[in-house]
């Protein structure tokens, strides 16, 4: 695909699971992150823009959910079926927690975006309106 095409949409299942290879969510070939959370301004392959999208904090929330259930369940388990050292416990929680939330932070991050891709989220979309701006209505005033 060359950079003056544009990319198919895409649905999305098709979009997370490009985001959790951390590819474009667009092309699926170029990669997403230029360094470790930062999402690239484009795509280097389609050239699809990348830098509107707004993952926030739900990449975080995910990564604690699943991150809190499997090391919960692991840390029951552990209490249940074996009589570990505290010492054990305290060494190998920790570090799991640690390097869990860190493998898992970028491809869900990742997954965030190319659902957003999929579904016309925060820029997306094409054109909504003339100039490209989105206004946003949230009821506050001022």
């Amino acid at each position: 695909m060359t950079q003056t095409e544009t990319p198919a949409r895409v649905g999305w299942a098709r979009g997370i699971g490009r985001g959790l290879r951390m590819r474009c969510p667009a092309c699926g070939e170029g990669r997403a992150f230029g360094r470790f959370l930062k999402v690239r301004d484009a795509c280097e392959a389609c050239g699809q823009p990348l830098h509107h999208h707004r993952a926030d904090d739900l990449p975080p929330y995910v990564t604690i959910f699943i991150v809190g259930h499997v090391v919960g369940y692991g840390v029951l388990v552990s209490e249940l079926s074996w009589e570990w050292p505290l010492a054990w416990h305290l060494a190998i929680w920790p570090a799991l927690t640690f390097a869990l939330a860190l493998a898992l932070m970028q491809p869900i991050k990742g997954a965030v975006v190319g659902l957003q891709y999929a579904l016309g989220m925060h820029g997306f979309g094409g054109a909504r309106d003339e100039d490209g701006a989105r206004e946003r209505d949230d009821g506050r005033d001022g």
